[in-house]
C-alpha cells in the first residue's frame, strides 16, 4: 500500500484498507481516484438497484436510427427473395435464444462485484480505445447515484455495446473529442459500463435501452433521482455537446431548488445546532451554579456543624471545669492555725493582680496548692506555678504519670514564699 500510494503513515494506510475491506487493489485505485479530484466511491456492495424515476413525462429522447432501404430494382428484387428467409432465420433465432435462456440462464443476471465489473471496463476500454476520454467514474452504478444526488450534480450514464457497429465511431470520435471530454468533466459524474458484464447488464434492464451507443441524464428532481433525458444511436461531437446543454438548461431550476432547499435545510440544523449548543452552555453553566452553591452550602453547613460541636466541647469543658471545682475543693485541707509550728505561708499572685494568701502544713502534697488555686473564681483554667527566685515552676498538677506530686517540703519552698500563677491559654 505504501509503494503504490506513496503515503508512508503505516495507520492511514491501515485505515484505508479497513475501510475497504482490505482490498488493496480496490483501495489504491481509490485513493489515486481521490487524488485527481473525484470524491472517495467505494461503499459495501449493494444487490438491489436504487430507485430511479424512468418514466419522467418530460423526459427528452434522442434516437439516431439508420434506415436501410433497397435501391433500384435489383435492390428491391433481392430485398423481397430474402425476406421470407431473413424473416424465418430471426424468428427461429430468437426462438432458440429463448430455449437456451430457460436452460442456461444468461450469467450476467447474477452480479457479484459490481465495482470489479467496473473497474475491468474502465481497463478495457482504455486498452482498446486508449486514454483519452471523459473522466470515468470509478464505482458503482448505485455509488455514482449516491454521488451525484449528495453533490447535486448532473449524472451520464454511458453503456457500452462490444459488439454494436456503431461502438467504435462513437468511442474513437465522440468520446475522444477534447470538447466533449472538457464539457462531461466539468459538468457531469461520468458512469460507464459494458453491457456484456453483470453490474453494466444490470443497469441497462432498469434503463431499457433500445439502441447503442446508449447515454441517459439522471438528475435529483422532486427528491427522486430521475432519467430526464435519452440518448441511443450515434451522434457526432458538436450535436451531443448542444443535446446535452439543451438537458441541463431544461433541469438546472430543479437543482437549482435542490440547493436553496439544502441551504434551507443546512441553515436550520446549524441555527438547530447553535441553540442546543447555547442550551447545553446555559445547563452546564446552571449545573456548575448549582454545584458551586450545593458546596458553598455543605461547607456552610459543615462549618456550622464543628462551632456547634466546638461550642459544645466548650461548654462541656467548663461545665467539667465548675465539676471539677466544686469537687476539687472539697479535698483541699483546712487552713492550719498561724501558731502551729511547720507551716509554709504562701502569697499567690493570679495573673489579673489579685493577690492570694494561704498556709499548708509543709508535709502536704502540692496537689492542694493546685486544688486551691484551680477553685478560685478567678483562676484560669489552664495554668502552671512559679516561684519568684529562683524561678521554676512547681510541678503540682496530679497527672497519670505523677498522680501525687511531692510535698512541700520536698520541693524545697521556704517557711514564706512569693509565687506566681502563668495562664497556659494566654
Amino acid at each position: 500500500m505504501i509503494d503504490l500510494t506513496g503515503i508512508e503513515e503505516m495507520d492511514r494506510c491501515r485505515e484505508i484498507l479497513q475501510t475497504h475491506n482490505w482490498d488493496l487493489e480496490v483501495a489504491v485505485q481509490d485513493t489515486l481516484n481521490m487524488r485527481e479530484g473525484s470524491p472517495s466511491v467505494y461503499r459495501p456492495p449493494s444487490s438491489s438497484m436504487p430507485t430511479v424515476v424512468t418514466n419522467f413525462p418530460n423526459q427528452r429522447f434522442y434516437q439516431a436510427v439508420r434506415v436501410w432501404r433497397p435501391q433500384g430494382i435489383f435492390g428491391w428484387g433481392y430485398f423481397l427473395l430474402t425476406f421470407p428467409f431473413n424473416f424465418i432465420y430471426q424468428s427461429l433465432l430468437s426462438v432458440m435464444r429463448f430455449a437456451w435462456s430457460l436452460i442456461h440462464p444468461d450469467p450476467r443476471r447474477y452480479v457479484t462485484d459490481p465495482l470489479g465489473d467496473v473497474l475491468n471496463f474502465i481497463q478495457s476500454y482504455q486498452s482498446k480505445y486508449g486514454p483519452v476520454h471523459p473522466v470515468f467514474y470509478q464505482g458503482t452504478y448505485s455509488q455514482a447515484l449516491n454521488d451525484a444526488k449528495r453533490e447535486l450534480k448532473f449524472l451520464l450514464i454511458y453503456l457500452h455495446g462490444d459488439d454494436h457497429q456503431d461502438t467504435p465511431y462513437f468511442c474513437r470520435t465522440t468520446l475522444a473529442n477534447q470538447d466533449v471530454i472538457a464539457f462531461i468533466n466539468t459538468r457531469f459524474l461520468f458512469w460507464a459500463c459494458s453491457v456484456n458484464l453483470p453490474e453494466g447488464y444490470r443497469v441497462s434492464q432498469a434503463l431499457r435501452e433500445n439502441g447503442y451507443p446508449f447515454l441517459a441524464v439522471i438528475v435529483l428532481r422532486d427528491n427522486r433521482m430521475t432519467v430526464v433525458a435519452r440518448l441511443e444511436g450515434p451522434v457526432d461531437p458538436t450535436e451531443l455537446i448542444q443535446r446535452l446543454q439543451r438537458i441541463m438548461n431544461d433541469n438546472e431550476t430543479s437543482l437549482v431548488a435542490a440547493r436553496l432547499d439544502r441551504q434551507e435545510r443546512s441553515l436550520n440544523q446549524t441555527i438547530r445546532e447553535e441553540q442546543d449548543q447555547a442550551y447545553l452552555e446555559s445547563l452546564r453553566a446552571d449545573q456548575e451554579k448549582e454545584r458551586i452553591k450545593k458546596e458553598e452550602d455543605e461547607r456552610k453547613e459543615q462549618q456550622e456543624r464543628e462551632e456547634h460541636e466546638k461550642k459544645l466541647a466548650e461548654q462541656f469543658k467548663k461545665d467539667e471545669i465548675r465539676r471539677l471545682k466544686v469537687e476539687l475543693a472539697d479535698q483541699v485541707p483546712d487552713e492550719p492555725p498561724p501558731n502551729e509550728p511547720d507551716t509554709i505561708r504562701l502569697m499567690i499572685k493570679l495573673p489579673e493582680g489579685r493577690r492570694l494568701e494561704r498556709r499548708f502544713r509543709r508535709d502536704h502534697s502540692l496537689k492542694y496548692l493546685y486544688y486551691f488555686v484551680f477553685c478560685h473564681d478567678q483562676s484560669p483554667d489552664s495554668f502552671q506555678i512559679v516561684t519568684n527566685f529562683p524561678r521554676r515552676v512547681l510541678p503540682c498538677e496530679p497527672t497519670r504519670e505523677c498522680p501525687e506530686p511531692p510535698s512541700f517540703r520536698e520541693a524545697g519552698l521556704s517557711q514564706s514564699e512569693m509565687l506566681f500563677v502563668q495562664d497556659l491559654d494566654t
